[in-house]
């Protein structure tokens, strides 16, 4: 069984005090900690353009960047729903709004978007960006599959690490970027007042102002199936990109009763996330392997 936990892997200046807590508070855990080997994976988002999550999914599935592409252009296949093996580029519907490094973005999945108001949007956009030469279909509900020979070369970051930091950290400013910059300032300004926005702001929703290009590489890339016993238990990840340490250790609380002490008599693969890494753990599944105890606060306070 894989258990990945998002958010699960403190800085080290504050990994040292929450250690106790997490003794405290998920008794399992740290007994799995106790037993298990450390494998840390870098994954600095300067690289890598995506989430350490993000990361450690394509690394998952086996994905081989091609040359000159970051980790994040497999993406694109990761989620697209059908690929064939083109290049697979998606724009997620997003929330931009002014903030003091420029801009910020909403992700699609905090504005509570239905299909009805991304087909609409859909129709609006497909004229403008044919405009471009642009061809924009439905892909999910969030997602739009972008297809133009115009996108080959473009760096693109994931929109979950954008929203976790600033739009113009990661606006694309390459050259052959520029008629998808065009077109998104047109359907800005087109969306302002789009009958969708005008509905969401009655029912006081963030409007779905923009959107977010990312992707580029092919599903063959992707060499290998996600583990099928994979269980992904997001409850620490918000609290930690806050730094709200309280709440962290209120969902450490919540997971053990809901997911470790449940599972105490397995042996997982444990995978916790950080800030700019992941550490993969393996629990031993013999008694006799547990026999040594292993000093887990080396590997959590990154000494």
């Amino acid at each position: 069984m894989h258990i990945v936990l998002p958010g699960a892997l403190p800085d080290p200046e504050v990994a040292g005090e929450l250690a106790p807590h997490l003794t405290q508070h998920a008794p399992t855990l740290a007994w799995w900690f106790l037993y298990a080997t450390a494998q840390l994976t870098s994954s600095p988002v300067a690289e890598t353009w995506c989430t350490p999550l993000e990361h450690w999914l394509l690394q998952a599935r086996g994905f081989q960047p091609a040359q000159g592409e970051h980790v994040s252009a497999g993406l694109g296949p990761l989620r697209a729903r059908t690929s064939g093996d083109e290049s697979v580029w998606l724009a997620e519907l997003v929330h931009m709004a002014p903030s003091r490094d420029g801009a910020a973005l909403l992700p699609a999945d905090r504005l509570d978007i239905t299909e009805e108001q991304s087909a609409a949007l859909l129709g609006s956009a497909r004229e403008l960006a044919a405009e471009s030469g642009i061809e924009l279909d439905p892909d999910s509900t969030t997602t739009w599959r972008v297809r133009s020979p115009a996108l080959a070369g473009i760096g693109c970051a994931s929109p979950a690490l954008v929203a976790s930091s600033a739009v113009n950290d990661w606006w694309p400013q390459d050259a052959a970027a520029r008629p998808w910059r065009r077109l998104v300032n047109t359907l800005q300004m087109a969306w302002f007042e789009h009958p969708v926005n005008l509905q969401r702001a009655q029912a006081g929703l963030a409007p779905i102002n923009s959107l977010w290009l990312y992707g580029g590489a092919r599903a063959s890339q992707l060499t290998r199936p996600l583990p099928a016993d994979s269980v992904i238990e997001p409850a620490l990840l918000d609290a930690a990109t806050r730094q709200d340490w309280g709440g962290w250790i209120q969902a450490l609380d919540q997971l053990e009763e809901t997911c470790f002490a449940p599972s105490a008599r397995t042996a997982p693969i444990l995978v916790l996330t950080g800030r700019d890494r992941f550490i993969t753990l393996t629990v031993p599944a013999h008694w006799w392997m547990r026999l040594k105890p292993r000093d887990w606060r080396r590997w959590w306070c990154n000494r």
